[in-house]
């Protein structure tokens, strides 16, 4: 199914031969065909850009790709134009929609198109997408499924080639398109029902969207909002529930024998237009999809915990093994995961006309009439409570219910109440779904614990990472930029792929408003403004400039870090402090800041903090891929701010930055992020470290902020103390959860939240000792912090390959085995000493440190 989707933006400039090679691959072209179409693609290009290490003749940018007649079979691959913006082939498909469908109301629609073919086509590409979302199938195969979530003025499409599904003869294509309404996920924009499939040549025409299409709407579907009572927290942003009534749904809608005659020719609207049309015809600016199809793998509970009213068969549910549930009777059975998980359930059912059938999700069980979670694992005396699915039987054979959209759960349990006939339940699985990354990291210290640790991060980094990341899976679904900073660096440490922090930094930057910031989390349908996450999503451009060697993309985004800062300076006095700053000063979820705002008026020690690292950040990158004259200005803008904050809230009494000019208030927050900020070196910004860790009556950081203050340990040079800082982590075990939660209260809302999965880069980046060096990882530097550990081996992925790291300890000596890709050199420092590293395989020892 996804093999299908072609997997060609990445966040590099594109390779048309990489392209081709794929086509190759994927079986729509033939091997004996690649001289000649090679030799007829390079010389119709005109080459702009090659990436390093390759010639002009090689490779294409996205910026000055141009296809000719060679290129005939590269149609979908889109080209960027000289001003940033995507463009693709002329649209000329029409979006269509069912006769008399309410175009915002909640439905959910079937489309078909029969055609016939003469034989069986080497390649047949279509561009389709849908508003709010679609799936679409190929002589009965599902082929694609989305769009990408996007913005009005970004509305992504895929691009899919037919020809492994089509046959000579008669063909039918089938969608299902749902628009929920009301009722949809906060992170779901939407101008209307809608459904667009273009094919990409002459050839493919024939498949796209006008009256030749039929369509239905399938009156069987009806949302389930969410109930505040039940579920563990009120606020629940993402989307309703599916309430399906089998009797009235049209089974087999999607497969080449079903009957259409009945269906009525599909509503024209207007034709598609791409992002860079003039005068477009609709509200949909239509851009390729810039990341992966979403993987999907069968997967099984691991066990019953409890069955009331029937017994399950002894191998149900880890093999299909029916049962049957008499009339008019009541049953319900508690299925555990064993672990927290996003995925599509899948439940069959046959016969037991009238039976309602329900599954609850949830991610962990409540005592009764609480909100007290307990420890995860225990379900004695508990309940569930959580968002809901209802399917009503119609008495049919091998009746198969999954929900339009995925779910999240640990436990999930099925409800069944029958009527006047026995049900079957034949078999109840899921798909589990999220980005397809592909774990490349690896340590080795002999500590079961940071195994355990690491297991735990990253199954929440990859439940929280979907078709964008997201604060969490089971409430909101939405991409903050606070919590996506950290996510993407450990994407990076772990996996190496940065398509998806692209994506995060990209659609981030287009919600930026006039004024300046960028939303609080994009893409989303309500807009939210927290100052200080624009400040953290500049250093998200400086994380991917650091760690991903892709200078234009961070060029592209220097407009937007520019108006960022205008915003800020517009609000700082004469000595660079910050006055007042509207909205939301989140910060960090720390007990004594209501809604987690650092104490003030909008003005701080932790904002003009944030506000000093961002103008570091910004003439870094201004230096590297933009204006030297603007990184000079910013960093005169810095030296002023950077003198201003110790005469504003530095406490030569107890040593530390206060929050406010009175200095009556103190939080790690200030300190830590005076460390990070370089206000404070040396033996001081130990000294103030010592104190942070100390210092009882500091307002404390939450498991989110905790990433910060490691990171200022590691400046500090006091990463030896890592280790004994990860007791949430370890409490978060001991309770029995799978994931990492929103925060370490015990009884939080959120049981997976991936701000809390910064281990997964630590561990690499401060223990292991790897990190960037230079803009790109063009260089290494492996400073090791022990802390008790004795040994450790480990590597990470690297733009050039891979970076491997094994060292030991002996009498305070540091053996080290170095290997780094071809190309890469770096440093390696233990205490006071640094050694160079050349590239490929280097073996040091290096002297006890003298302190």
């Amino acid at each position: 199914m996804s093999s299908s989707v072609l997997p060609f933006l990445s966040s590099r400039s594109i390779s048309v031969f990489d392209i081709y090679d794929e086509h190759i691959h994927r079986g729509w072209l033939r091997r004996q065909e690649t001289v000649e179409f090679r030799g007829a693609l390079r010389s119709s290009l005109l080459v702009g850009h090659p990436e390093p290490g390759h010639s002009r003749s090689q490779d294409v940018s996205m910026r000055s790709m141009r296809l000719l007649t060679a290129a005939a079979v590269l149609l979908p691959l889109v080209a960027t134009t000289a001003n940033g913006v995507e463009s693709a082939p002329a649209w000329t498909a029409r979006w269509i929609s069912a006769p008399g469908a309410p175009p915002f109301d909640y439905g959910v629609y079937h489309f078909r198109r029969t055609f016939e073919l003469g034989e069986r086509p080497r390649s047949f590409l279509v561009h389709v997408t849908a508003d709010n979302r679609y799936q679409l199938f190929a002589n009965g195969e599902r082929v694609a499924w989305g769009p990408a979530r996007g913005d009005l003025y970004h509305w992504r499409y895929e691009t899919v080639d037919l020809a492994p599904h089509l046959r000579a003869g008669r063909n039918v294509l089938a969608a299902v398109v749902w628009n929920f309404g009301i009722h949809a996920p906060q992170a779901q924009v939407t101008q209307q029902t809608g459904f667009l499939l273009q094919g990409a040549g002459e050839a493919e025409k024939m498949a796209s969207t006008d009256r030749s299409w039929k369509a239905i709407r399938n009156e069987a579907y009806t949302p389930l909002p969410i109930v505040p009572d039940e579920i563990h927290h009120q606020y629940y942003v993402a989307g309703p529930g599916d309430r399906v009534d089998a009797a009235a749904y049209p089974w087999g809608w999607e497969q080449p024998e079903f009957d259409e005659a009945k269906w009525e020719p599909a509503e024209q609207g207007p034709v598609g237009s791409a992002r860079d049309a003039v005068d477009a015809p609709s509200r949909w600016m239509l851009v390729p999809r810039s990341i992966p199809a979403m993987e999907e793998t069968p997967i099984r509970f691991a066990r019953a915990r409890r069955a009331t009213g029937l017994t399950v068969p002894a191998s149900f549910p880890r093999t299909p093994a029916p049962f049957v549930v008499p009339p008019r009777a009541k049953a319900a059975v508690l299925l555990d995961q064993d672990h927290l998980t996003t995925a599509y359930p899948e439940l069959t059912v046959s016969g037991g006309r009238g039976a309602t059938i329900t599954l609850r999700y949830a991610e962990a069980l409540l005592e009764p009439g609480t909100k007290v979670k307990g420890n995860r694992n225990e379900v004695e005396g508990k309940e569930l409570r959580g968002a809901r699915d209802v399917f009503v039987a119609d008495g049919g054979a091998q009746r198969r219910f999954r929900p339009l959209w995925w779910r999240t759960y640990r436990y999930v349990q099925l409800e069944i109440e029958t009527a006047e006939e026995p049900v079957t339940v034949e078999d109840l699985s899921a798909v589990a779904t999220g980005y397809p990354f592909t774990a490349r990291a690896r340590l080795d210290a002999g500590v079961t614990e940071l195994d355990r640790i690491l297991e735990v991060g990253w199954r929440t980094a990859r439940r929280c990472a979907h078709e964008s990341y997201m604060d969490c899976p089971y409430y909101e679904q939405l991409q903050y930029a606070g919590d996506t900073r950290i996510q993407a660096l450990v994407s990076l440490y772990m996996t190496g792929d940065g398509r998806l922090a692209r994506n995060a930094i990209e659609q981030l930057d287009h919600s930026r408003t006039s004024e300046g910031l960028t939303q609080s989390r994009a893409p989303t349908r309500l807009q939210q403004y927290i100052p200080p996450f624009s400040l953290w999503w500049v250093g998200m451009v400086h994380d991917y400039w650091r760690y991903q060697d892709d200078p234009a993309f961070v060029r592209q985004m220097l407009p937007g870090v520019r108006s960022v800062l205008s915003f800020f300076a517009d609000r700082q006095g004469p000595d660079g402090s910050l006055g007042p700053v509207p909205w939301w000063n989140f910060l960090d979820w720390a007990r004594a800041w209501p809604r987690g705002v650092p104490p003030g008026d909008g003005s701080s020690a932790p904002l003009d903090l944030q506000l000093l690292l961002a103008y570091g950040e910004a003439a870094d990158l201004e230096q590297a891929v933009g204006s030297p004259a603007r990184a000079g200005e910013l960093r005169e803008a810095s030296a002023r701010l950077r003198a201003t904050i110790p005469a504003r809230y530095w406490d030569a009494v107890r040593g530390l930055f206060a929050d406010t000019p009175a200095r009556t208030q103190f939080s790690q927050h200030a300190n830590v992020l005076a460390v990070l900020a370089g206000v404070v070196e040396g033996e001081q910004a130990r000294a103030v470290m010592d104190r942070v860790l100390s210092d009882a009556s500091l307002v404390p950081c939450s498991i989110y902020f905790r990433h910060y203050l490691h990171a200022a340990l590691n400046r500090a040079g006091l990463g030896d103390r890592y280790l004994d800082l990860l007791g949430p982590w370890r409490q978060m075990l001991a309770e029995g959860l799978t994931t990492w939660a929103e925060t370490s209260e015990p009884d939080v809302r959120s049981d997976c939240h991936a701000w809390g999965a910064s281990p997964n880069f630590e561990l690499f980046r401060t223990v292991l000792g790897i990190d960037s060096a230079a803009p790109g990882f063009r260089r290494v530097i492996l400073r090791p912090f022990p802390g008790r550990l004795t040994r450790a081996a480990g590597s990470i992925p690297h733009p050039r390959g891979e970076v491997a790291v094994s060292w030991q300890v002996r009498a305070g000596q540091l053996e080290a085995d170095v290997r780094l890709p071809d190309g890469v050199e770096g440093d390696l420092v233990w205490g006071e000493v640094r050694r160079p590293l050349a590239s490929g395989r280097t073996r040091l020892t290096l002297p006890a440190p003298s302190r």
